[in-house]
């Protein structure tokens, strides 16, 4: 009898009373935020290619992973730039509590644009 193609690449099988069942694991999951799930949305969308290559070669998750790393350094290097930049301060957050969140708000959407433009949708 003949190896199936799960055998001639290295699988093995267990008995279970009278079946034969392949021994199959799952691949280790990775965490993917925010910014992976908006990447894997639009590759899915408008890079079709390099969406079913990723998958089908089982580093999607990885990829996705990765992306989500660069682009939450990314957004913290920016929000920790712009801020000093624009002289806030906790001096500032305790003297004018809301004039600190509007200009943090600010600085954050700017920096998610920067992000989503650089690393998401490209």
């Amino acid at each position: 009898m003949e190896n199936s193609i799960f055998v001639q690449m290295g699988g093995t099988y267990r008995q279970e009373g009278d079946y034969f069942l392949p021994n199959l694991t799952i691949p280790e999951s990775v965490s993917v935020g925010v910014w992976g799930q908006r990447h894997l949305q639009y590759i899915r969308e408008y890079r079709k290619a390099l969406y079913f290559g990723l998958q089908l070669s089982g580093k999607l998750n990885s990829y996705l992973a990765d992306i989500d790393r660069q682009a939450v350094d990314m957004f913290s290097q920016l929000v920790k730039q712009m801020s000093g930049q624009e002289g806030i301060t906790e001096q500032l957050k305790e003297d004018n509590p809301m004039g600190w969140v509007q200009r943090m708000n600010n600085i954050q959407v700017a920096a998610v644009e920067i992000v989503n433009k650089e690393i998401i949708y490209t």
